[in-house]
């Protein structure tokens, strides 16, 4: 699903609230973009909060956050339109070549032995749901609003930095220059086809893929 968005004041995001809530941030594209970025922060740092809490599971909280960014991305003024068949399948390619690198970096070290702690079927769909809406708000909403500002190159940086920084709660910051780095490869499929499908159909490839390695 290519996905765009709607100029501020616009009657999409008038029923949501949102011209109210952005004009606090200037009504400027780049007020849109801050708005975002906070929004995104706030949901961010709830599910740091559930997780240091432990008072769901790691399906139900995924399935929350990934709920929660949906609901950013919408409010953001984000409406889904058909993609390409091109991006579509650039975008499982790239992520087929996120898999290759991951185990490329660990060779010759054998995946390790790890358990699961939920059936395939309930950790995929939290898995997809979360993949699918970080893209909506990153290489969506947000990429829309930073490009309109300053330019692809600063939506390319922004989005990039904003996606390894969204991880360290759980992860640590080891996994920022990894997360970068991975965003940049999503942020180019954003610039070369226009739109969040690429870069989420390879995010979505990738993280599955994790069910194996």
């Amino acid at each position: 699903m290519h996905l765009s968005n709607e100029r501020p004041g616009d009657k999409a995001t008038q029923g949501l609230g949102a011209v109210d809530y952005f004009s606090a941030f200037g009504g400027t594209a780049a007020g849109h973009a801050v708005a975002t970025a906070a929004l995104l922060g706030i949901v961010v740092t709830v599910r740091w909060r559930l997780y240091l809490a432990q008072s769901v599971d790691g399906v139900g909280e995924g399935l929350l956050f990934g709920i929660a960014l949906l609901l950013v991305a919408a409010f953001a003024g984000l409406r889904p339109v058909l993609p390409s068949v091109r991006g579509l399948a650039a975008g499982a390619l790239a992520g087929l070549g996120l898999v290759a690198m991951a185990l490329l970096v660990r060779w010759p070290a054998q995946p390790l032995p790890l358990g699961h702690a939920a059936a395939f079927v309930p950790w995929a769909v939290a898995t997809v749901t979360v993949a699918t809406s970080e893209e909506m708000v990153l290489r969506g909403a947000l990429w829309r609003w930073t490009g309109e500002a300053g330019g692809d190159v600063m939506a390319l940086l922004v989005t990039s930095v904003l996606f390894a920084l969204i991880h360290v709660p759980v992860y640590g910051l080891s996994v920022m220059p990894l997360d970068f780095g991975v965003g940049l490869v999503l942020g180019g499929l954003r610039l070369r086809y226009g739109g969040p499908a690429a870069p989420a159909i390879a995010h979505v490839v990738a993280d599955i893929a994790t069910w194996w390695l």
